[in-house]
């Protein structure tokens, strides 16, 4: 029996050829700016120590600036994974309930069923495309011990109002319940609110260098609590050497000029985004249905279609070499429905996703089975 197609071992094995529309990643930022503070770092042979375990001063502070919110230095971790990790490893134990949402990021999921708690998911595949405050406050049962909000919420591209932001942060307050807040592409929504601002001692910050500046392959994220609950969790770090030395000081680089460049790189991402929505219109049945997105990415719905994302998936990357997420990556509900495509990207990427869309919906239209109604 064959083995099933491995898409990331083929987009890999053929990285230069292929347009990377999967994985959110943000190839906007200047490289020279990481590339030249990186080679200066190989020539000093810093990586032949370890780094400092508490990270790098500047970096620490410059992380600290960059989200704003007070005196308290954020924690560093092998990226924002990392600390999902250490979080719900801390703070859950057997018996309790985190309320989360359906799609969202699984990988924090399967982190809390490992301490033994559950996630009770609330669907959002329907406007307004994310939680709410009253659907939250109505969940809350005797077992809930945290709630879990992804701002912008990864796959939808779905982002929360402020008051939305201070009304469910207020919940978690009154109700003594942790509260999750993990704000990997913050940068990408207008007017993003940071759940610590209203719920200073409930709320976890998780915050990541992967998307903003564009080092999702150097692993380099962290989170912001309270000094208790920071103590809490790094009994948990396993990195007690530090964290990879290059990847502080491509961070640090990268922070250090971001205001020069972020605008620009936002602008870009909106317009790529406009782009895959109207892309997506000419094809029948195909829809952006949670446009536009507050994030870098967004989901395409092809349920009408009758085709299915894996094979949308695979005929895109092996015949176009454009790389997309089917959705049953992001939700065990609505996964057969839809596939998730990131633009921070070339335009160029956005345009050749542009020209072999239609034409793989084309042919595999042709071969599916009639959609149910």
């Amino acid at each position: 029996m064959a083995e099933p197609f491995d898409a990331f071992r083929y987009a890999h094995a053929h990285h230069d050829q292929v347009a990377w529309l999967s994985q959110n990643t943000n190839h906007l930022v200047p490289p020279e700016i990481v590339r030249e503070a990186v080679d200066e770092a190989v020539r000093r042979r810093l990586y032949e120590g370890y780094p400092l375990a508490s990270g790098d001063p500047e970096l620490l502070e410059l992380a600290r600036a960059d989200l704003g919110l007070g005196a308290n230095l954020p924690f560093l971790t092998g990226g924002g994974t990392e600390s999902l990790y250490m979080i719900t490893r801390a703070l859950l134990a057997s018996g309790d309930e985190v309320l989360a949402s359906d799609p969202s990021y699984l990988i924090i999921h399967r982190f809390v069923e490992l301490t033994g708690a559950t996630v009770r998911c609330l669907d959002v595949y329907r406007p307004p495309w994310r939680l709410t405050a009253e659907r939250i406050q109505e969940a809350i049962g005797p077992k809930t011990r945290m709630l879990l909000l992804i701002d912008p919420l990864n796959p939808v591209g779905s982002g929360y109002p402020r008051d939305e932001v201070r009304a469910i942060a207020e919940i978690a307050h009154d109700a003594k319940l942790l509260l999750l807040n993990d704000v990997t592409y913050r940068d990408f929504s207008d007017g993003h609110a940071l759940a610590a601002e209203f719920a200073p001692e409930e709320t976890i910050t998780v915050w990541s260098v992967s998307k903003n500046c564009g080092l999702a392959g150097l692993r380099l994220g962290g989170f912001l609590a309270s000094p208790e609950l920071t103590k809490r969790i790094a009994r948990y770090n396993t990195n007690d050497l530090g964290i990879n030395i290059l990847a502080q000081v491509a961070a640090k680089a990268a922070l250090r000029t971001k205001p020069s460049w972020i605008g620009k790189v936002v602008r870009q991402t909106r317009e790529n985004g406009h782009r895959v929505e109207e892309i997506v219109r000419g094809v029948d049945g195909a829809t952006t249905p949670a446009a536009p997105s507050r994030a870098n990415m967004t989901i395409v719905d092809i349920a009408p279609t009758g085709v299915a994302p894996e094979a949308v998936q695979e005929e895109l990357l092996l015949r176009h070499g454009v790389f997309v997420r089917a959705g049953n990556y992001l939700s065990p509900t609505h996964g057969r429905r839809f596939f998730r495509v990131s633009f921070s990207n070339a335009p160029s990427d956005i345009e050749r996703f542009g020209r072999a869309f239609p034409v793989v919906m084309e042919s595999l239209a042709a071969r599916a089975p009639a959609a149910s109604p």
